[in-house]
């Protein structure tokens, strides 16, 4: 009690793309501390268009619920192009999403999650802000190595260290897979939340917006939308099906 009472006190900063993952963390945040702000990056991503979201979502997420428009704080956008400059990947440049001779996806944007946080950590540290949320997951990861349990602990290390902070790096989507994200998003939100979610969110690694599928919008062709779409299939088959009868001796 007394430690859910310190957090409700508390103020986080939620890493918050525009994408499915970023905005059930910002409801998870928007649950648990007192005020919560968040950060995008603008890193010459192809699917820019999920920067687009993000103002969006905010206000609707500040609708959704008063307690939640009470908590939202400021909006940072932070211009980080050199990021993009130095990546030769599916995600910075016009080519064919695939699999790497190293074994990774050609999407891996090495070291992101890394300049992601020390910046989230720089900004926080700053804002007075103890907390910060992100969406890395290492069920549903792709085989990114910045999105490993391990590494968000030794950067929460790091981060602490060369700061002279105590930060507390939260990834509450670590462990689940989509289909238990988009339930997560229930669970918080309620159905308006996954409605949210599935109308005004981008994934998409093409940055397609035209083509509106049952889980939302995107090419349904890349990685992004396979997971995505199957997670939501598999949450909605979840969700509709019949309660277990009571085992009987």
């Amino acid at each position: 009690m007394a430690e859910a009472d310190a957090m409700a006190g508390a103020g986080a900063l939620v890493l918050f793309s525009g994408g499915q993952d970023s905005a059930t963390c910002l409801a998870y945040a928007l649950e648990r501390f007192g005020r919560v702000e968040t950060l995008g990056f603008h890193y010459g991503q192809r699917h820019a268009v999920e920067l687009d979201r993000r103002p969006v979502l905010r206000e609707a997420f500040a609708r959704l619920d008063p307690a939640w428009a009470a908590r939202l704080g400021d909006d940072h956008l932070l211009q980080m192009p050199v990021l993009g400059q130095i990546s030769d990947t599916a995600l910075t440049r016009e080519v064919a999403v695939e699999m790497a001779a190293d074994g990774l996806p050609n999407t891996f944007v090495p070291g992101r999650n890394l300049v992601f946080l020390t910046f989230a950590a720089a900004l926080a540290y700053r804002r007075g802000l103890r907390h910060i949320v992100g969406g890395m997951c290492e069920t549903d990861f792709s085989g990114y190595p910045d999105c490993r349990d391990d590494t968000i602990k030794a950067m929460q290390v790091a981060l602490n260290l060369g700061m002279e902070r105590r930060f507390v790096l939260h990834t509450p989507l670590m462990w689940i897979d989509k289909a238990q994200t988009w339930r997560l998003a229930e669970q918080l939100g309620g159905p308006a939340l996954v409605d949210l979610i599935v109308e005004e969110t981008h994934t998409c690694y093409l940055g397609e917006r035209g083509l509106r599928h049952d889980w939302g919008y995107g090419c349904g062709q890349c990685p992004a939308c396979r997971l995505r779409a199957d997670g939501f299939a598999r949450y909605r088959v979840d969700h509709a099906a019949p309660p277990r009868a009571a085992a009987t001796k």
